[in-house]
């Protein structure tokens, strides 16, 4: 075989891979595009330096203010919100708190014996 037919091959098969991973890329960055120009006053986001806030005002083009405690508001580029938090619906908290029962209060195995992964008493 003509190593003239390979060589085109081989660079074929180089940029495969630099071109699907560049598509994702653009995909995941057109999404959160998406997601910072669709923020509206009351939802809860993360930014990216993990900090969580309430947006209080959402009606300038480049920036956003988060309150991050109470009556503690501060002003973001909206490129640093990384994530919309969704808070749980009504019948999720309902169902969460009916799940909250206490743990059971039995014996658990003794610590006192010294016994191998088998269950035997070690000599």
């Amino acid at each position: 075989m003509d190593l003239s037919l390979l060589f085109p091959l081989f660079i074929l098969l180089l940029f495969i891979p630099i071109f699907l991973s560049g598509r994702k890329q653009r995909k995941q960055m057109a999404e959160m595009q998406a997601l910072q120009a669709s923020l509206e006053t009351g939802d809860i986001v993360v930014t990216t330096s993990g900090l969580r806030g309430t947006v209080v005002d959402a009606s300038y083009e480049d920036t956003v203010d988060l309150e991050i405690a109470d009556d503690v508001v501060t002003t973001w580029v909206r490129a640093a919100v990384r994530e919309k938090i969704v808070a749980p619906s009504d019948e999720e908290t309902a169902a969460d708190d009916s799940a909250d029962t206490p743990p059971s209060l039995t014996k658990g195995p003794s610590l006192s014996t010294d016994t191998d992964a088998n269950g035997a008493p070690r000599s």
